[in-house]
C-alpha cells in the first residue's frame, strides 16, 4: 500500500484546512483583545466566511476530480466522490444557516458567541471527514471530532436546567454509540486485517455467511451508526436532546449531523453484508418499520413544537433506512444511493425551515413553544406563517415540494429491488405523518390567538426562512435535473 502523501493531497484536502484555520479566528482575535468579545456580527461574518471559502474549495476540488481515475486520497485513507461532495455540500451550507440562527437566538448569542462559532466549524470539520472517510478509523475520527464539539455546543447554552441535561444525555449515550462502533471495528480488523472498507467489501462475500465474528463486527458497526441516527429502538435521547439543546443546535443536529452520519452508514452498506445474511437483511427492515412507526405515532400526540420535529426527524430517519436498505440488496449502488442523497438535501432543507421558525418565537433562552402558540400567526406575520406551511407539507409529501420528490424517489427504488412491502410501510407511514404536520397549520390558520414573533430584528433568521421555503419549492419543481445530478455524480 502506498503510504505516500505529496502536495497533491494537501490541495484536495484544502477545504478541511481552510474550515480549521477560520475556527481559529474568531477565538484568535478575543484573546488578543483580553478576553472581551467583539461584536457578534464580525464573529458571525468570520463563521460564514469560513464556511463560504470551504464550500468553494469544495466545489473546485469535486470538479477537479470528477472524472480522475482515483478519486482517492491520503493513501486511500479519503474518497472524493458524489456521495462526499453532495452531503459535504449539504452539510456546510446547513451549518451555516445555523449560525445565522445561533447569532439570532437569545440561548447562543452572548459572552462566548466566538466559542460557539469556533465549536461550529470544528464540528463541520469533523463531518468534512466522516463523509470523505474510507478508513473505519478515519471514520470513528470523523465522527467524533463532529460529536465532542456538539456535546460542548449544546452545554454552553444560557438555559441553565434543560440544555445541561441534554448535553450529558448526548454525551453519555454517544459515547456509548462510539464504543460499540469502535468495538466493532475491532472484530472487522481482526477477522480482515483491515480497517480499509474498499478491502473489507472485497472479503465480505466470503465471510458474512462463514465468520461470526465478521458478522458480529458488522452488526456492532451498524448499531452505532443507529444510535447516531435515531433508528428505533436506538432513538430514546433524540426528543429530549433535541427538545433541550438550544434550537439552532437542534437544527444543525438534526440536519447536516444527520445527512454525514447517514452518508457514512452508506459506504458501510456498500460491503452487501445484507446479501450474505438474510438475518441481518431482516433485521434492519424491521429496524426501518418500527422506527416509522414509533417517530409518527409519538409526534401525534406531542404539544411541545420542538418535540413534535423530534420525533419527525426519527420517522425520517425510518424513510432513509429504507433507501440505506435498497443500496444494501441492489447490484448498482447509485440506483438507491441518488435517493438516499436527494432524500437528505430535501429533509435538511425543509427541518431547517421549521426549525428557523421556531427559533422567531423565542423571547428568551427558557421558551418553550407549543403548538398552540401559533394560534393567530397567520394574521400576524402571513409572509412567516406561509412559510411554516410550505415546510410542513414538505415534510407530510405533499406535491410539488422536495419532500414529495424525495419520498418518491427513495420508494420507488425500494420497489424496484422487490421491497414492495417496505416501500408500502413508508407510505402508510407519511399518510399518518399528515395528521400532525397539518395540526400546527389549521391552529395558525383556523385558530384566533396573539402568536407574534418574539424579536422583529432577527433579520438573519427571517432571511433563512424565506429562502428555505423558496428552495423547497423550486428544487420540487426542478426535481427532475437535480435527482438526474445526483445520479450521475454517484454512477
Amino acid at each position: 500500500m502506498n503510504f505516500n502523501i505529496g502536495l497533491a493531497d494537501i490541495i484536495r484536502i484544502s477545504p478541511m484546512i481552510v474550515l480549521f484555520l477560520a475556527s481559529l479566528i474568531p477565538i484568535t482575535i478575543k484573546v488578543l483583545r483580553g478576553n472581551r468579545e467583539q461584536s457578534s456580527e464580525a464573529t458571525l461574518f468570520q463563521g460564514l466566511g469560513g464556511l463560504m471559502a470551504a464550500a468553494i474549495l469544495h466545489m473546485t476540488v469535486y470538479m477537479a476530480l470528477e472524472h480522475s481515475s482515483n478519486p482517492m486520497i491520503f493513501a486511500n485513507a479519503l474518497v472524493i466522490d458524489g456521495v462526499s461532495f453532495w452531503v459535504g455540500l449539504t452539510a456546510l451550507i446547513a451549518s451555516a444557516v445555523a449560525l445565522m440562527l445561533m447569532h439570532d437566538n437569545p440561548s447562543t448569542n452572548g459572552e462566548q458567541f466566538s466559542e460557539l462559532v469556533f465549536l461550529t466549524l470544528s464540528s463541520v470539520l469533523g463531518m468534512l471527514i466522516l463523509v470523505s472517510a474510507a478508513d473505519l478509523l478515519i471514520l470513528f475520527i470523523g465522527l467524533e471530532t463532529m460529536s465532542l464539539a456538539l456535546y460542548l455546543m449544546i452545554a454552553m447554552s444560557h438555559e441553565q436546567k434543560l440544555s445541561k441535561e441534554a448535553a450529558f444525555k448526548y454525551f453519555i449515550l454517544g459515547s456509548f454509540a462510539s464504543a460499540l462502533f469502535l468495538y466493532g471495528i475491532s472484530f472487522l480488523f481482526g477477522t480482515t486485517g483491515s480497517t480499509y472498507i474498499p478491502e473489507i467489501v472485497q472479503q465480505t462475500g466470503q465471510l458474512i455467511s462463514t465468520n461470526r465474528l465478521f458478522l458480529i463486527g458488522i452488526v456492532l458497526v451498524i448499531v452505532g451508526f443507529c444510535f447516531k441516527v435515531s433508528i428505533a429502538p436506538f432513538h430514546a435521547w433524540t426528543p429530549d436532546v433535541y427538545q433541550g439543546a438550544p434550537t439552532p443546535h437542534t437544527a444543525l443536529m438534526a440536519t447536516a449531523v444527520k445527512a454525514v452520519s447517514f452518508a457514512a452508514f452508506l459506504r458501510i452498506i456498500t460491503t452487501k453484508s445484507l446479501v450474505g445474511s438474510e438475518n441481518l437483511f431482516n433485521f434492519l427492515q424491521w429496524l426501518a418499520v418500527l422506527t416509522m412507526i414509533i417517530g409518527n405515532v409519538a409526534a401525534i400526540i406531542q404539544n411541545n413544537f420542538k418535540r413534535m420535529l423530534a420525533y419527525s426527524s426519527i420517522a425520517h430517519s425510518g424513510y432513509i433506512l429504507v433507501g440505506i436498505i435498497t443500496v444494501g440488496v441492489s447490484e448498482r449502488t447509485s440506483f438507491g444511493a441518488s435517493g438516499v442523497i436527494f432524500y437528505l438535501i430535501g429533509y435538511s432543507l425543509m427541518t431547517l425551515g421549521a426549525f428557523a421558525v421556531v427559533s422567531l418565537f423565542e423571547k428568551n433562552e427558557n421558551s418553550k413553544i407549543q403548538i398552540d402558540d401559533l394560534a393567530g400567526y397567520s394574521k400576524k406575520n402571513p409572509v412567516m406563517a406561509l412559510c411554516l406551511t410550505i415546510f410542513l407539507l414538505s415534510l407530510a409529501g405533499v406535491p410539488p415540494t422536495i419532500g414529495f420528490f424525495g419520498k418518491f424517489y427513495l420508494f420507488t427504488s425500494a420497489i424496484g429491488e422487490g421491497l414492495i412491502w417496505l416501500a408500502l410501510w413508508g407510505v402508510l407511514n407519511s399518510v399518518i405523518s399528515a395528521y400532525y404536520y397539518l395540526r400546527p397549520i389549521v391552529v395558525m390558520y383556523m385558530k384566533e390567538g396573539e402568536a407574534g414573533d418574539a424579536n422583529l430584528e432577527m433579520g438573519a433568521t427571517r432571511f433563512a426562512v424565506f429562502a428555505s421555503a423558496v428552495f423547497v419549492v423550486l428544487l420540487g419543481i426542478f426535481s427532475g435535473p437535480i435527482y438526474t445530478l445526483v445520479e450521475k455524480a454517484l454512477s
